[in-house]
């Protein structure tokens, strides 16, 4: 099968002559992926199973209270029945690499066969004419293109892939009264539910309406904030690990807020010996606000996600976290394949100690 037009324009682009930085290429649209950082950070391990993680919650009352009696009156006993089940089914993943061994010849790789098996060498004399390693420039962009898939799928609601993860968007939802999460119904149980400022909330009557961002009285977006902290905080039975991942209109919202009402130090925005135009970046209870670059490309640069990473975690299955495989190229294709699987799934146990926040 012949090159196409991109496999010859990237051939190209790592070998001819005229390039300027001789063995490196300059990358150009890498992002940081903060969120799927942070999900990789916390993550934990499962044993495998038939299919679903199941974790086990309650609303914490089982329906007793105390009542009043005297002498001999006759009182009541009852049985306590709030156990409840969650589920997520674990999702298993594939990217690949295929690479010819014509191309590889082009910038003075040989590739050597021992059987199934294929490794490769640099050929006598190749820093003469190869400029860029083509191979490393390859698995550069391979390595890209899986943490960017990856972190779209973090970010994602299930809906796009029903055979991949579902990510924070079918945990955290911008409506949340309604549906199921780990198949347990959020209308049945107020309990199950995040926390949401969003216009879909507020048309669902199960939130509040997208925050209009003001500078007067102190900040709007600032006091509801801090009024919200106490919300996400009132189920938390002793603490969360709350991140907070914001797009650039929310955090430019926070800071035209900060910036109009001032801040009560010794050593003004930045604690510097100067005044800096730069205010230091925005924080939370002494925690960043992080800025996620793949909320603006998904069109939610107002929006701010606080997540609680003890009860929202990325799990693995135990030995499938990024597991490398080489399969063997068929007899009639002189072909160099290279693939990586995993098998995960997110998962919650609680939800009322996170939240989604929209901004008008």
């Amino acid at each position: 099968m012949p090159f196409t037009a991109n496999e010859l324009a990237n051939i190209a682009n790592s070998a001819l002559d005229y390039y300027l930085n001789k063995g490196k290429t300059e990358k150009q649209n890498i992002q940081d992926k903060p969120m799927m950082q942070a999900f990789e950070a916390s993550s934990g391990q499962f044993p495998g199973g038939k299919g679903l993680v199941s974790i086990g919650v309650k609303g914490g009352q089982g329906g007793g209270s105390f009542h009043g009696y005297t002498h001999d009156d006759q009182v009541s006993y009852y049985n306590p029945a709030s156990n409840l089940r969650v589920g997520y089914a674990w999702k298993e993943h594939h990217i690949g690499l295929g690479l010819t061994h014509t191309e590889l010849k082009m910038d003075g790789i040989t590739v050597i066969e021992d059987g199934a098996e294929q490794t490769t060498s640099e050929k006598d004399g190749r820093e003469q004419f190869a400029l860029a390693n083509l191979l490393d420039s390859k698995l550069e962009d391979f390595d890209e293109d899986k943490k960017k898939s990856w972190d779209a799928l973090i970010h994602g609601d299930g809906t796009g892939d029903a055979k991949a993860l579902a990510g924070i968007r079918s945990i955290i939802l911008d409506s949340p009264g309604s549906g199921t999460t780990g198949g347990l119904s959020r209308a049945t149980y107020p309990w199950w539910r995040n926390r949401a400022a969003t216009a879909a909330a507020a048309k669902d009557g199960v939130g509040n309406d997208a925050i209009t961002s003001s500078t007067a009285g102190g900040g709007t977006l600032m006091t509801f904030l801090q009024a919200e902290d106490r919300q996400l905080k009132r189920f938390a039975q002793g603490g969360v690990k709350l991140r907070r991942f914001a797009g650039s209109d929310f955090i430019g919202a926070m800071e035209k807020e900060i910036r109009a009402n001032g801040n009560y130090s010794l050593t003004g925005f930045r604690a510097a010996g100067t005044v800096d135009g730069k205010m230091a970046d925005a924080t939370w209870d002494g925690n960043a606000i992080i800025y996620d670059p793949t909320l603006d490309d998904l069109g939610l640069s107002k929006r701010m996600y606080a997540i609680d990473m003890r009860r929202i975690r990325l799990m693995y299955m135990a030995g499938e976290k990024n597991k490398k495989a080489s399969p063997p190229r068929p007899y009639d294709r002189y072909v160099m394949y290279r693939g990586l699987t995993s098998t995960a799934v997110m998962i919650a146990s609680q939800l009322n100690t996170s939240g989604v926040y929209d901004i008008k």
